[in-house]
């Protein structure tokens, strides 16, 4: 059972992470045509709410699979010197906090674009809600906290390090 929970994060990590990738690509395409077509006189309309828009897409989907692959950055200096047992609670107490602060703002980007949707806000430029991205993030910042959790499944059973 718990394999399977590792394996069900991990797939959810990827797929954000491919979605990621996907709105990271569309990002440059449309910079590369925004930027041939300015030099002609004909900029594309709304280009910077999409690109703040795929941005956060971006930065928020990418963030799990980061975590999974520990592909941040972070003082391994300091964690190298302590004990094995000092390096166990160092790793579950960070994890616990993270999954509090990503927890935390998940729900509460979750609340924030159940808002955005009953006002109707929407960019001023292409009129596009903001609530879908919202909650995309909020979903993110969930998913990132299932990470963390696993993480600490990979603590007590020795298979984090």
């Amino acid at each position: 059972m718990i394999d399977g929970f590792l394996q069900l994060v991990f797939r959810l990590s990827k797929w954000a992470n491919h979605v990621a990738g996907v709105s990271l690509t569309a990002v440059m395409l449309i910079t590369v045509a925004d930027v041939l077509l300015r030099s002609l006189g004909r900029p594309i309309v709304g280009i910077y709410e999409f690109v703040a828009f795929a941005g956060a897409v971006v930065i928020g989907f990418s963030i799990p699979f980061t975590s999974w692959v520990r592909g941040h950055i972070y003082v391994d200096f300091f964690v190298g010197k302590l004990p094995s047992r000092g390096r166990r609670i160092l790793h579950l107490l960070t994890r616990f906090l993270g999954i509090g602060l990503f927890g935390l703002t998940g729900w509460n980007l979750l609340k924030y674009a159940q808002d955005l949707h009953r006002s109707g806000e929407v960019s001023p430029t292409l009129h596009l809600p903001f609530y879908p991205i919202v909650y995309a993030i909020g979903l993110a910042c969930l998913v990132e906290s299932l990470v963390l959790l696993s993480d600490i499944v990979k603590v007590f059973r020795d298979q984090y390090e």
